[in-house]
């Protein structure tokens, strides 16, 4: 199913070029539609909410609001094993997003001068979150946590219809993460809604969470209305390999993305042919028992590939070139290379370290850039749900000294508007 690409220079470049292009331009279909449900929102505000949810979700809700009794009455419903393991996720989360906590700061200088910056958290922040035949309660921890710990006032979720009402999974998550409002909407009137405000849902300053392609279009067309995380496309995950590595454990990984969807990428690199070749049989294994096996196939035929390098530094050289969503070091003393790697979004060292056990528990966020972004972007944090305020302050004596080099500055860009509020201070 992988054919292995031997890396001299030449063919590696191709099919690289191949994967990256799979994300392309959100498709104009997607996009007029998504532009006709934005608008018929902003218009008719509930009213057509409630159509597009009967539409699109099977639910004919008088109210899209879940009452908060029945928030917190949903984490008796769940099963206990799965509300401990909610519990222990979402203390690791918190331990690890308290450590990114901004504080603000001040300078004095010569003559009273005071320079500083203030952080102050977002007003009320809207998380959206699949729960229709792809039920994500990690998502909701991993959106709402760190808004939380930036000391956001609201947080607004809002998820789909499970069977024509609330899953109490997706319930119990938000009551556990700190969520202070949630309301019953599939994504594609749910990011209108929220940017735009209803008679009963409330606007919100940013939009967090993944999508489908119409969620993802609705956030890239409602930006600069309402600040989103980022344009996320696809799931992928980069694996290096040296001989080192457990053929299962990368056939295991590999799969562990290309189910994710049919345009997930699964790439692997190694450095030894036996050890590439025996996690290409283990793959054809483990995915003839693999329940999304169809998604799965579809994803390993048509975006996934194998490499075969010469060593571990072409092959680290390969991957900052593409900058996947997710890098596993499969690799003898994988912190020796953590230095070379430029451009991933979460790097997993070692061959204990799964890629799963960050999507749900280890407490880094899954919420990551992908599609070559992470030369750019970074995973979602606390930084994302504050915003930093400057703030000045002169003296007289201050200004004085400050005058010939502001009116300079001004006058040499014929501002002299700007000279003047200078000149009649002193």
């Amino acid at each position: 199913m992988l054919p292995i690409t031997v890396c001299n220079g030449i063919d590696e470049k191709v099919r690289f070029d191949q994967l990256k292009a799979r994300g392309g331009e959100v498709d104009a279909k997607v996009a007029a539609i998504m532009r006709e449900i934005i608008a018929d929102v902003k218009a008719r505000g509930d009213e057509a909410v409630r159509e597009y949810v009967l539409r699109f979700d099977k639910a004919d809700l008088e109210r899209f609001e879940i009452s908060r009794e029945q928030i917190e009455a949903s984490v008796e419903q769940c099963d206990t094993k799965f509300i401990t393991a909610l519990r222990n996720a979402s203390a690791n989360i918190r331990a690890f997003h308290e450590r990114q906590l901004r504080q603000s700061w001040f300078t004095n200088g010569a003559h009273g001068v005071m320079l500083g910056q203030r952080i102050r958290p977002l007003h009320r922040i809207g998380v959206y979150a699949p729960g229709g035949t792809a039920v994500l309660p990690s998502s909701v921890l991993m959106n709402a946590i760190p808004a939380k710990i930036a000391g956001v006032p609201e947080i607004i979720l809002a998820t789909p219809p499970w069977q024509g009402k609330a899953d109490p999974r997706m319930l119990a998550a938000a009551c556990i993460a700190g969520v202070d409002r949630v309301f019953l909407m599939g994504g594609s009137p749910a990011v209108p809604a929220l940017a735009y405000g209803t008679e009963t849902v409330p606007k919100v300053d940013k939009i967090v969470g993944p999508g489908n392609i119409y969620v993802t279009t609705a956030k890239k067309l409602l930006y600069g209305v309402v600040d989103i995380d980022m344009i996320a496309g696809p799931s992928e995950i980069l694996i290096i390999a040296d001989q080192t590595a457990n053929p299962e454990y990368l056939a295991a990984d590999l799969l562990s993305q290309a189910e994710h969807d049919v345009l997930a990428s699964a790439i692997l690199i190694g450095t030894d042919r036996a050890v590439l070749e025996q996690a290409l049989a283990a793959l054809e294994r483990q995915l003839a028992a693999l329940p999304r096996k169809e998604i799965a196939t579809q994803s390993l035929r048509s975006f996934s590939a194998a490499f075969l390098c010469e060593n571990i530094e072409q092959a680290i050289e390969l991957s900052n070139e593409f900058a996947p969503e997710h890098l596993e070091l499969c690799v003898k003393n994988p912190m020796e290379w953590l230095g070379a790697v430029e451009n991933a979004g979460s790097v997993f060292l070692g061959s204990e370290t799964p890629e799963s056990v960050g999507d749900y528990y280890a407490g880094t966020n899954h919420v990551l850039p992908t599609g070559g972004t992470p030369r750019f972007f970074s995973p979602l944090s606390v930084d994302d749900f504050i915003k930093k305020m400057q703030f000045i302050h002169y003296t007289k004596p201050a200004l004085e000294e400050a005058r010939e080099d502001v009116i300079t500055l001004a006058e040499a860009e014929g501002l002299t508007a700007h000279a003047n509020a200078v000149r009649v201070r002193i």
